[in-house]
């Protein structure tokens, strides 16, 4: 089978220095970016930079940075199966074997933008790099001295300033990088007019990046070959959802005219209704789905959503416990679970329940605690479906449930702190106190959850019906 190459060299002018080639990055900014080379005059070529030492990106290199993005899932309820051709990534360069290269390329007056996907713990600062190393350990350090490299090159010209888009999936990871990058160059003794054009001439973009991509499709690779009639080895998969909000200034919008796409990219100077959005609703029902569906034996997502009873309590979840708390508008959330509902439906995704639950706890804090708490003040009663996740989830990390082991997924102390009240329970009596010590543990939640009237009593009801199940 034939293997993919350009036909032609000619290529589009560099516009974006991209630090990651991983499945993520090539299936949500290389596909949307190749959209808008499509639909608009933005007619931008990437710039792939590796950003960690181990591997080349082999496959990618070979295929002169062309690769396909097969699309699957559920769209309005139906299903969809899509498969394009991605050729924007058009030079790649490995900075730990071409550092001058690497260097070199901040002389590139074309570029104007950066992206980056290097996983939620690569946005720190690192004490251990120098300026010297070539190149620095950390994506900021790297980062820091392409920067600096163009700056000098450059002479400081504020027009050679560039848009910073991070991708990364934490929380204000524009402010992150930015305060990352000021800490080298404080750090490095880098002159201080530097740090004035990181200032003026250079933008820090927030980010919210929502899709599931689910890489190389190994069961059904040979399928797309025939399809597309070429030996692709940097083939991934996703589905249809996605969403990608930018908080920025209005003319990032300008230069990125994702207006006159379908893409679903919203250009904002607050994202945080959107955050609220996503993690209140989707990452709020995954929490929720896990150990409810998971003591009831299910151990996919697809499994889980096809039994009557386990869709009637997203559902529920959602639209009973979770929308009434969100100030924003009702046709705007509808729309959102319906996206949602149509995910969580997604046949070519094997989401484990297993692999969902890392830090359940944790993500309880945060995605569903604030749900349950916002809907007491407003109702003045408890949102039952929540509090149902709560006991489910308090007996998922009993790590054992009717006869068979659960491999916990989460910290050393949660699970030891876990394993050791829950050895102390023999009776109805300990349940209580168990229940009583648990939701009054201000490390697992900030607050003490026995203030809330009516919560203990409920959870335990739940707790010892699960238990007797």
């Amino acid at each position: 089978m034939n293997t993919l190459k350009r036909e032609s060299r000619s290529t589009n002018p560099l516009k974006i220095i991209q630090f990651g080639g991983g499945n993520f990055l090539r299936a949500f900014v290389d596909w949307m970016i190749d959209e808008l080379n499509e639909k608009t005059d933005f007619n931008g070529g990437i710039l792939l930079i590796k950003p960690t030492e181990k591997g080349d990106y082999d496959s990618l290199l070979n295929q002169d940075g062309l690769f396909h993005v097969v699309t699957q899932g559920i769209k309005n309820g139906q299903k969809v199966e899509e498969v394009q051709l991605i050729s924007c990534v058009q030079e790649i360069i490995h900075p730990y074997t071409d550092f001058d290269d690497y260097l070199s390329s901040a002389h590139i007056e074309s570029i104007r933008f950066m992206v980056s996907n290097t996983t939620e713990s690569g946005i720190c600062f690192n004490k251990d790099d120098k300026f010297t190393n070539t190149p620095a350990h950390g994506f900021p350090g790297k980062l820091t001295q392409w920067l600096f490299e163009r700056y000098k090159h450059f002479r400081g010209d504020k027009d050679k300033g560039i848009i910073i888009i991070p991708c990364e999936l934490i929380e204000n990871n524009g402010v992150k990088l930015n305060h990352a990058i000021r800490a080298y160059a404080d750090v490095w003794k880098l002159e201080t007019g530097f740090s004035q054009w990181l200032e003026e001439a250079c933008v820090f973009c927030n980010t919210l990046v929502d899709r599931i991509v689910t890489g190389y499709p190994y069961k059904s690779a040979s399928h797309f070959f025939n399809k597309i009639g070429y030996e692709d080895k940097a083939l991934t998969s996703a589905e249809p959802y996605h969403l990608f909000v930018i908080e920025g200034p209005d003319f990032v919008a300008d230069e990125l005219p994702f207006d006159k796409t379908d893409l679903n990219i919203i250009f904002s100077d607050k994202l945080t209704k959107y955050r609220d959005i996503k993690v209140r609703i989707l990452n709020g029902a995954h929490t929720a789905l896990v150990p409810v569906a998971y003591l009831q034996g299910f151990r996919t997502v697809g499994e889980a959503i096809q039994d009557s009873e386990t869709i009637k309590y997203i559902h529920q979840i959602l639209k009973e416990n979770i929308l009434p708390t969100l100030d924003y508008a009702e046709e705007e959330l509808r729309q959102y679970v319906s996206d949602v509902i149509d995910r969580f439906k997604n046949p070519f995704i094997e989401h484990k329940l297993i692999d969902i639950s890392l830090n359940s706890i944790a993500k309880f804090k945060t995605r569903l605690l604030p749900s349950l708490l916002a809907y007491v003040e407003k109702r003045n009663e408890l949102p039952s479906h929540i509090v149902k996740a709560l006991a489910a989830l308090l007996v998922f990390y009993k790590g054992n449930y009717n006869g068979e082991a659960i491999e916990l997924r989460d910290s050393k102390e949660i699970i030891t702190y876990f394993e050791e009240e829950w050895s102390s329970v023999k009776t109805t009596e300990d349940i209580d106190r168990f229940i009583e010590k648990v939701l009054g543990n201000k490390v697992l939640w900030s607050i003490n959850l026995n203030t809330i009237k009516g919560l203990h009593k409920t959870v335990s009801n739940e707790i010892n019906r699960l238990l007797k199940e």
